[in-house]
């Protein structure tokens, strides 16, 4: 028993150390983040308690009220410290990525399924709208890397729509805070089995790429690596 408790004791420890640490890296982009905080958590509290004097039971309102107002404060202190995480990501390279794997259940992320010399980048990711490239890096160059993954999307899984993504601040692109959102917008199309059915087909091919013989020792003079990636 006492056991468990020093478990316990060692998590919440563990909680309490992981948010005071995201609260002081969400405040040096977020200045006033604890004035927002306390805003929403006294604002909130605040109305209850009125009410609750006017309907005379200012306790009980009090109580209901303090458990929403934390409710709401954890709520918009995780909205900005995602927002500032964001933020710092921003420009660099991988964070398309990063924002993807943090999208939420029902999605399966797959980093860097295109490359080219550049290091433009597309990821992939699947869910019940179907798949999203996502590409990262120069616009005019992207294009080309984006076009052709697509055309082999459509090749291998034909029946599933693909719907294509390019993270900047240019016009026509998705800004990095912007992506998660731009992906859980668009309509839901395929089934839970469906899902899984794609991902098992890309999957395979996946596998079969990795199995293909790929000749030991160094590249011979004179050869030169394929063009567009």
């Amino acid at each position: 028993m006492a056991r468990k408790e020093t478990a316990a004791d060692a998590a919440n420890a563990g909680r309490l150390k992981q948010i005071a640490l995201t609260y002081k890296m969400t405040r040096k982009a977020d200045k006033k983040i604890g004035l927002v905080l306390a805003a929403v958590g006294i604002g909130i509290l605040g109305v209850f308690l009125a009410i609750g004097f006017l309907i005379g039971h200012p306790v009980y309102v009090g109580i209901f009220g303090l458990l929403i107002a934390l409710l709401a404060t954890a709520i918009v202190f995780g909205r900005r410290a995602e927002r500032a995480a964001f933020g710092q990501m921003e420009g660099q390279p991988g964070a398309a990525a990063a924002v993807l794997d943090n999208i939420g259940r029902g999605w399966t992320t797959t980093p860097a399924v295109a490359m080219n010399r550049s290091q433009d980048v597309v990821h992939r990711a699947v869910g019940k709208a179907g798949i999203v490239l996502v590409a990262e890096g120069n616009p005019n160059r992207v294009k080309s890397l984006l076009a052709a993954e697509k055309k082999k999307m459509n090749r291998i899984v034909a029946d599933v729509p693909v719907h294509d993504v390019i993270v900047g601040d240019g016009e026509g692109q998705v800004g990095l805070k912007k992506l998660r959102t731009t992906l859980l917008k668009y309509p839901r199309v395929l089934t839970g089995p469906q899902v899984t059915a794609t991902n098992d087909r890309l999957r395979a091919l996946g596998d079969l790429m990795s199995n293909m013989p790929v000749p030991k020792g160094p590249m011979p003079k004179g050869m030169r690596m394929p063009k567009g990636r």
